[in-house]
């Protein structure tokens, strides 16, 4: 069945007998948010295709001036179609969507393209969104589906917090990650029975910190190094090359800001244009609520890891937000916009003094508030370490790893200078 628009339609029936292929971005996140769906009756398969063959499909179909994420999500997807492990007549495709000036929110044409050209023209593809862009009569994003959805940001938040914090000082490698990965797993399970009561929500908060808390640690003194830029290639182990498990072989600490402040970065920027412009007045109420609501369950968690007290807590939002006065303005929200120098900015106020900025290929305004903010953030912060990597089709992973290694050198030797 095709629309108006010429482009197949997941209806009601496919719910039942069409595996939805979801590509990969937080793997702990993602893989709770895809028992989250299967829970509402989707069948849904988080990819785990990578490698040379994921980044040549994408060149194959998608053109090669195309921004780099989008290159990677659409190889993957089709790549999947074409390993013959589904039915690509009882398959679909989904794809997120921000609903920005980015054209992260036009990926969905290129893949509708990609997919014609491949031969693939009749299978659907699906946006998760919730800005009422590109609905389907089979796929319902429902309140109680995204207040779910929202326990699997704050808990995977949580587990790549305490992982990062664990794993360069385990005393037998790959106790933390192994323990992260059977949260998930019991996580998953959580959140796809029953109803969710909050008091047991942050039960698990306080179970979680004390289980990491009993894994035995060195507490040598490491080079912490934070990760910013752009959100898929910052956070998706195949956008990056593995970057997390190269610093940590490195033998760096990895320190990343969560997925929950973009949430709250999409949210604010709604607020930001009714203040800016004067738009949206009818909603302003509601996203100020839905900002209040989402603020204070990251301080309830905040406060839960500080009374814990072996581990750091993330940042408070409104702290972060704070931090870009005299350095960017807010309505500088294309891309990841103001919030990724915000990012760098707490970094630095968290005392981490070497960053990396993943910098995709194609994508200007990440260039413009990551790479070109770099130069007023080093001024005021003489001290700071910045290096921006670029990510593309063509660029080799050694390279990439040689900036990084020249990075930690030029860390290690001030270390030992002060």
């Amino acid at each position: 069945m095709t629309s108006a628009n010429s482009y197949p339609i997941f209806t009601t029936e496919m719910k039942k007998d069409y595996t939805i292929l979801v590509p990969t971005m937080l793997p702990m996140h993602f893989k709770i948010m895809e028992g989250i769906l299967n829970s509402y009756g989707y069948k849904a398969v988080l990819l785990e295709n990578t490698g040379r063959a994921v980044k040549d499909c994408g060149l194959k179909y998608v053109h090669n001036d195309t921004c780099y994420p989008a290159l990677l999500v659409i190889g993957q997807l089709i790549d999947a179609v074409n390993s013959g492990k589904y039915d690509p007549h009882k398959v679909a495709l989904m794809i997120c969507q921000t609903g920005g000036g980015c054209r992260a929110s036009n990926y969905i044409s290129l893949l509708r393209k990609a997919l014609q050209k491949a031969g693939y023209e009749y299978i659907p593809v699906l946006s998760f969104n919730i800005n009422g862009m590109e609905s389907q009569p089979g796929f319902k994003i429902t309140p109680a589906l995204l207040h779910r959805m929202l326990y699997a940001v704050l808990y995977g938040d949580l587990l790549m917090l305490l992982r990062n914090q664990c794993r360069p000082y385990e005393v037998n490698e790959g106790e933390a990650q192994a323990l992260a990965d059977r949260w998930t797993k019991r996580l998953t399970a959580e959140m796809t029975s029953g109803s969710i009561r909050y008091s047991h929500v942050k039960d698990n908060y306080r179970a979680i910190l004390r289980d990491f808390a009993k894994i035995k640690l060195n507490r040598e003194n490491k080079v912490r190094v934070g990760i910013v830029g752009e959100i898929f290639v910052k956070f998706s182990p195949l956008g990056n090359n593995n970057l997390e498990d190269f610093l940590y072989q490195e033998g760096a600490e990895v320190v990343m800001p969560g997925l929950l402040d973009f949430c709250l970065y999409c949210v604010t920027n709604n607020i930001m244009d009714t203040k800016l412009y004067g738009i949206n007045r009818i909603k302003e109420p509601i996203v100020k609520l839905i900002f209040n609501f989402l603020t204070g369950k990251q301080r309830d968690l905040i406060n839960i890891i500080k009374a814990h007290g072996v581990f750091r807590g993330p940042t408070p939002f409104d702290h972060t937000i704070s931090l870009t006065r005299g350095y960017i303005g807010m309505g500088a929200k294309m891309g990841e916009g103001w919030l990724l120098t915000a990012e760098m900015l707490e970094l630095i106020d968290q005392g981490v003094e070497n960053i990396i900025c993943t910098q995709p290929f194609g994508c200007l305004p990440n260039h413009i508030v990551g790479k070109g903010m770099m130069k007023p953030i080093k001024e005021r912060h003489p001290g700071v370490n910045i290096v921006a990597v670029d990510y593309d089709p063509g660029a080799t992973k050694i390279n990439q790893e040689n900036r990084i290694k020249l990075m930690l050198a030029n860390a290690a030797s001030s270390a030992i200078s002060a």
